[in-house]
């Protein structure tokens, strides 16, 4: 049994329901982010059966933790862009949005796809999002495919 997809591979995921959370925060960022996720998605067959924006990063682990409750999703993927300002909140909303997430797959057993950008500048949260740096969105996407798929062997 395979650990883990190469990146780029097309997973067997056909049918696989999959819900969305995108902070609306850095809204042009996230968005690209969306937009790369449900791409990869799609390549894998996936149905993403919901995608729900909140305001921003901090409220993506209470509404990741609702939908991993459910019982309708085999996959979240959360998707946010925190970028760094002058007071020390950047380091309290990414160590908040990061534990809560690890939290949610951990006690679910669903597996969240963390596509939480923490960066510098916008510059840097460009990159990433779509672009010379690659896509972290699409990225967060296939690790939940490939890890519900881990999840479906056992």
């Amino acid at each position: 049994m395979s650990g883990a997809a190469e990146l780029g591979e097309r997973l067997a995921a056909d049918g696989m329901p999959v819900a969305v959370v995108a902070a609306r925060f850095n809204e042009d960022i996230v968005g690209r982010l969306v937009e790369g996720a449900r791409d990869e998605l799609a390549r894998h067959g996936c149905e993403v059966s919901a995608t729900i924006w909140v305001p921003g990063a901090f409220e993506i682990p209470v509404v990741a933790a609702r939908l991993a409750g459910s019982g309708a999703y085999e996959a979240v993927i959360t998707l946010a862009c925190v970028i760094r300002g002058g007071t020390p909140h950047f380091e309290y909303v990414c160590s908040a949005v990061t534990v809560g997430c690890e939290a949610v797959a951990r006690t679910s057993g669903v597996p969240v796809g963390f596509g939480v950008l923490t960066v510098d500048d916008r510059e840097q949260a460009l990159a990433r999002a779509r672009g010379s740096e690659g896509d972290k969105g699409a990225e967060a996407a296939q690790a939940a495919v490939a890890t519900a798929l881990v999840l479906r062997s056992l």
